[in-house]
């Protein structure tokens, strides 16, 4: 089947599958379709207004019309190829009521009830003199339903005033409550009842930060009076007469019990409790230093209840990583306007190990799989001290253009977070998540048996902190790295000797410097925001103290050695930014980032690191091109299909890649995508003709498309992506732009990239 005889099959199934949909209604049945949303009123609104408000009138219709895909009605097509099955499970069970859906019918009843939904929506907006029209369109056994709203002029507010009186919630209340830049009733603002309701918890809020620890929003009540004329209303916010005594009054902190191991059969008792600056630790088995909680918790006794030190001492205990379960009670003490604190905290398991066993493809045509183990001590040192040790092993095989070879891998990491800055000065940690130092060291053996052997060894020390949930600090202050390469066959030297980029992949290299790396997620806190940002920015500094000392010149022949070997200078910077926009629902979305990295070589390093440069295409990256091969530039190192490509590295990056994601049924998301940029070198490189960066580097631009399943079950993503390229930065002017012919076996052996992977792609 050519493309067009496939484009009129597609055609005619849609069109076939369109006209089923209503098949098995009854006689009296309409198929509900979806509603239309107009407003009408009589004193002018703006064109973003009247969609605001039309786009809430939509999300207050229901029930919500089947889905489609593509304007076609693809569960509710699936639902009707099928008759009832006997049983509730197998094969057709599942496609019917699992893929498929049953149809959504027009019911008069909730349609008048989405009227009167609409028209209580605008009373509470401020627009008392409305009415909504309902008008329904039924043709071929399908119902649309058009509801216009009606709208007088919206009452907007004259004045608000709060209660004041002589007791101290009173005071309060005009003192940290009505300060005009927080207040949110305020004159010429319209009539909204949820903001009076966010109004009302704004003022709880304040006053939890003040001690107020019985007070609630429901003691508050607003009283709004309509009648002062020209459509404003007058707003009283005052305290009810029938609040109690005890939510009027400011509590303080009178003492804090911490149950280090608590569980559900524990004695609550006192006995063997140990006081530790103004805490009483229950801890029978001396689990945890009494430490951790003078440093983790912020109330102290004596100090005024506040919401805020509320939820920062059990956010701390939280992020501590050694309670699987973590719960604080307060109860009236025995003194007036005090409360007792009480801290009950579950231990999570302290020791795990797991093993972990994995095959895996590539598309540079290795396969193989990989061994790994995992350990790791939650409280090494009884100060919540996290251990991590890991050992993997690993092998692979690689056949390409008659080329056989074999990767043996194993290695070694262990990593230490201590839960607290380990500074020679004091530093203040009173965020809600707890800072760690961290120090970390590893060992890599890589053994490509018929090339070489790399063996490399690398340390770290550091801090990892958060300030909020959606912000995250990592600062490696010393970082080490030595790569050092032996066993180099004979054929293999002479192809480096030939090969300066292959060269470069086993040269010898000694990393001393500082990484810091600042990540901001706005989904990191659940949200239902049309419009969230990821932001990735990491610097990269290598001898820059030792170049300081030397000053070393590699263009003069002058290099510098530590520990008799030459040590590495270079700057890396990076930032990869994306956009998630939300389109109707939670699942569908279009997504888009833009990935800039450059980095420079400079005193004893003519150019980067190979282990520090960037490589363009592969899973995650330009994904109609294969991993690591494409670039730099317009250079082109070979098919893949027909040759043995190495690495491809270069010193800047550039990439922009766009993404439609939508949910096709149950746990299955399908996309469509985008990508374009490549790589390409700072300095000429003679071994790459066309490779290096320069005023044209649109020119050496590639561009790739494609389609993607998804299995999305939360904890896992499973994702299947095809792409071809559709701009090919190698060939010459004017003929870049690839001739797309599916038809072609040719033409899709040397095309197609099918890309397996975990997880979204960003």
């Amino acid at each position: 089947m050519n493309l067009k005889q496939l484009i009129l099959f597609l055609c005619i199934a849609i069109l076939s599958a369109s006209c089923s949909n209503t098949k098995n209604l009854g006689a009296h049945q309409n198929l509900f379709i979806g509603s239309t949303e107009k407003i009408k009123s009589t004193e002018k609104i703006s064109s973003s207004n009247r969609k605001q408000l039309e786009s809430e009138m939509h999300g207050l219709v229901r029930p919500q019309p089947n889905t489609t895909v593509l304007g076609v009605r693809f569960k509710l097509t699936v639902y009707n190829m099928f008759k009832e099955p006997k049983k509730k499970k197998g094969l057709i069970y599942w496609l019917k009521y699992k893929v498929g859906e049953p149809p959504v019918i027009a019911s008069y009843t909730a349609l008048e009830k989405n009227r009167e939904v609409i028209e209580n929506h605008f009373d509470n907006k401020g627009y008392f003199r409305d009415s909504v029209v309902m008008d329904t369109i039924a043709k071929d056994k399908k119902l649309k339903v058009v509801y216009t709203a009606l709208l007088d002029t919206q009452y907007r507010i004259r004045q608000t005033s709060y209660t004041n009186d002589s007791s101290l919630l009173s005071q309060k209340i005009q003192q940290k409550a009505t300060k005009q830049k927080y207040v949110l009733l305020k004159p010429g603002d319209p009539y909204d009842l949820d903001v009076i309701k966010a109004e009302r918890t704004r003022i709880d809020t304040r006053l939890k930060e003040n001690g107020f620890f019985y007070f609630g929003p429901d003691y508050l009540i607003a009283d709004v009076d309509s009648t002062v004329g020209n459509h404003k209303v007058d707003i009283d916010m005052r305290v009810k007469q029938t609040t109690p005594y005890y939510a009027r009054q400011p509590y303080y902190i009178n003492d804090v019990y911490v149950f280090a191991d608590f569980d559900i059969n524990s004695d609550t008792s006192l006995i063997g409790a140990q006081n530790y600056q103004g805490y009483t630790i229950v801890d029978p088995y001396n689990k945890f230093k009494p430490q951790i909680f003078s440093r983790t918790l912020v109330f102290k006794p004596g100090d005024i209840y506040n919401r805020t030190d509320h939820n920062l001492s059990l956010n701390r205990l939280v992020t501590l990583g050694v309670y699987k379960f973590v719960k604080v009670r307060f109860e009236p003490a025995d003194s007036v306007q005090k409360l007792n604190a009480f801290y009950y905290l579950t231990p999570t398991t302290k020791k795990s190990l797991q093993f972990q066993v994995s095959a895996l493809t590539k598309t540079n045509n290795a396969t193989g799989g990989e061994f790994s183990i995992n350990w790791r001590n939650r409280n090494l040192l009884r100060g919540a001290e996290l251990l991590t040790i890991s050992a993997n092993a690993g092998f692979q095989k690689q056949v390409s253009a008659g080329i056989h070879v074999n990767t043996l891998t194993y290695g070694l990491d262990a990593n230490l977070y201590v839960p607290r800055i380990i500074a020679p000065i004091r530093i203040n940690t009173s965020s809600a998540f707890v800072p760690q130092t961290k120090f970390s060291a590893s060992y890599q053996y890589y053994n490509r048996t018929t090339e070489y052997i790399l063996n490399s060894i690398s340390g770290g020390y550091g801090y990892v902190w958060k300030d909020k949930i959606t912000d995250q600090h990592d600062l490696t202050l010393f970082n080490v790295n030595f790569v050092r390469p032996t066993n180099i066959t004979d054929s293999f030297q002479r192809r480096i000797d030939t090969n300066l980029t292959l060269a470069r992949s086993v040269e010898k290299q000694f990393i001393i410097g500082t990484i810091y790396n600042y990540n901001y997620n706005s989904q990191a806190r659940p949200n239902t925001r049309r419009n969230n940002f990821y932001f990735n920015g990491n610097v990269d500094v290598s001898g820059n103290l030792l170049g300081l000392i030397t000053n070393p010149d590699i263009k003069k022949g002058d290099t510098s050695k530590i520990f008799g070997q030459p040590f590495t200078q270079y700057v890396k910077l990076e930032t990869d930014i994306r956009h998630y926009l939300r389109l109707g629902n939670q699942y569908r979305s279009l997504n888009t980032r833009l990935d800039i990295g450059a980095g420079f070589a400079y005193g004893n390093n003519y150019n980067m690191p190979f282990i520090k440069e960037f490589f363009a295409g592969g899973v995650s990256d330009l994904r109609g091109f294969r991993a690591r091969t494409l670039g730099p530039g317009s250079f082109y190192a070979g098919n893949p299909q027909d040759s043995f490509i190495y690495d491809q590295p270069g010193d800047i990056k550039l990439l922009l890649s766009t993404e439609y994601r939508a949910k096709l049924f149950s746990i299955i998301r399908y996309a469509f995508f985008a990508d374009a940029g490549n790589i390409w070198t700072l300095k000429y490189d003679s071994s790459r003709p066309g490779s290096q960066f320069t005023n044209k580097f649109l020119n050496d631009v590639a561009i790739d498309v494609g389609t993607g399943l998804r299995v999305d079950i939360s904890i896992l993503v499973i994702r299947l992506d095809v792409a071809f390229p559709l701009r090919l930065p190698y060939l010459p002017d004017g003929q870049k732009w690839n001739p797309i012919d599916f038809g072609d076996s040719e033409w899709r052996r040397n095309n197609i990239v099918w890309n397996l992977a975990i997880g979204y792609p960003f």
